[in-house]
């Protein structure tokens, strides 16, 4: 699982020498593992494994693995959250990475879900956007 999250990481954070890829900058770099920080400011993303179920066959050893992206934003308009996923579709959507003592099969975004809610900051109350994007993952031991 290590190595999925690392090749994960290294997909959207910029490498030396390169430009930070458009999901990275859209956010300020605040791309999260698990759970943000408690004086996370937005816009940002959580990333986390939802399930991850080993799958047998007579030849193949696979992981089928459901992994979540929650885009947050506090901007009254649409167009902040609405750009932050679709460069999220961009750089994740069919795509390929390296994934070490594994190999890729699939990477196919499922579900989109979308909701609002209010949470309180020093500036007081605000309302939240959140859309949670679901992609499938399924992976061979190589």
């Amino acid at each position: 699982m290590n190595n999925l999250l690392a090749a994960i990481t290294d997909k959207f954070m910029p490498a030396p020498l390169y430009a930070a890829p458009a999901l990275y900058s859209d956010v300020g770099g605040r791309i999260y593992l698990d759970k943000a920080d408690q004086e996370a400011i937005f816009p940002y993303i959580v990333f986390f494994i939802v399930t991850d179920v080993p799958e047998y066959t007579f030849k193949d050893n696979l992981e089928d693995i459901l992994l979540q992206f929650s885009i947050f934003s506090t901007s009254g308009s649409i167009v902040e959250i609405a750009t932050i996923y679709n460069d999220l579709k961009s750089l994740f959507d069919d795509c390929s990475m390296v994934i070490t003592s594994n190999t890729l099969i699939w990477f196919v975004r499922k579900n989109l879900v979308t909701m609002m809610d209010e949470t309180t900051t020093p500036e007081g109350t605000v309302g939240v956007k959140a859309w949670h994007v679901d992609y499938s993952i399924l992976m061979q031991k190589t």
